[in-house]
């Protein structure tokens, strides 16, 4: 496997041959930042976690310039940063223990640049090297237009699978907004509960990000508690976490249906609940 990106880095926890590291794979995520993939797809990484027939891999596209920062890291620069990320998110890939963990390193610019195909290929190459099972990206309802932009370039690259090759499942998920607003029959509710002690250290190892002035760790315990709690408000809690995910597989199985399309049925389908739920009590 060929990556575009000179700056691109492969790491293998367990130090098996990256080839042979990636060919076991069987759950995969897409992620925009360092830290997006310990968020939005611990189900993926808690499915894998000491399993001998199950593998977690971990892409990060972006180089992660740019974010927040505060304390000790207030006066480090961007390539600073992008230094100590990298770091970080190989510490992740080891507590996690992924099979593998690989950070393409673009710029949130080059991953936005639709007519960029060098970042589709990539993502391509690693898909055809892994052949995973399941597939965990950003929802394309985040607020975040690198998470989206990811997404997209991710589908594009599904799409140019050979259908025999495709994922069984492909799941978007919460960060830079939850969905909680999407109608429960539409929710893939994740059961996240296991391990809580490995999720938080997930989380918690990338310290220029939670001390740098942002409480991810507290945020995404919480998001996850609320969750499991306020899921079903007639039933008592089955899981103490959960994350919420947008089944994406039809996109991937329909390469006609435009995204934008798919992604807004779902809110034209909250607007129809509500709208029929307060009419219905007199409103």
């Amino acid at each position: 496997m060929k990556l575009h990106n000179p700056h691109a880095d492969v790491f293998v926890p367990d130090r098996l041959e990256a080839a042979a590291a990636l060919a076991r794979t069987t759950h995969i995520c897409f992620s925009a930042h360092q830290d997006d993939i310990e968020i939005m797809a611990y189900h993926g990484v808690l499915e894998c976690f000491g399993q001998k027939d199950k593998w977690f891999t971990g892409v990060v596209v972006t180089n992660g310039a740019g974010s927040p920062r505060a304390g000790l890291y207030a006066n480090y620069t961007d390539e600073e940063m992008q230094k100590i990320r990298l770091v970080e998110q190989r510490k992740a890939a080891f507590v996690g223990e992924y099979g593998c963990q690989i950070q393409l390193g673009y710029t949130s610019g080059e991953v936005k640049d639709a007519a960029n195909i060098t970042v589709r290929d990539d993502i391509l190459a690693i898909l055809q090297a892994a052949k995973p099972q399941v597939v965990y990206l950003h929802n394309p309802a985040d607020k975040h237009d690198t998470h989206v932009a990811v997404t997209l370039r991710a589908i594009d690259a599904l799409r140019a699978l050979d259908p025999a090759e495709r994922p069984k499942k492909v799941y978007g998920c919460e960060v830079w907004r939850d969905l909680d607003w999407l109608p429960d029959e539409d929710k893939q509710a994740l059961p996240v509960s296991g391990h809580s002690n490995i999720a938080a250290a997930l989380v918690g190892v990338f310290d220029s990000q939670v001390v740098g002035g942002k409480r991810y760790d507290l945020a995404t315990a919480g998001r996850r508690l609320a969750n499991a709690t306020y899921f079903a408000s007639h039933a008592v809690d089955v899981e103490t976490a959960l994350t919420f995910a947008m089944d994406l597989t039809p996109l991937i199985a329909d390469p006609a249906l435009p995204v934008s399309e798919y992604a807004c049925r779902f809110i034209d389908k909250l607007r129809a609940d509500v709208a029929g739920r307060i009419q219905k009590l007199g409103g």
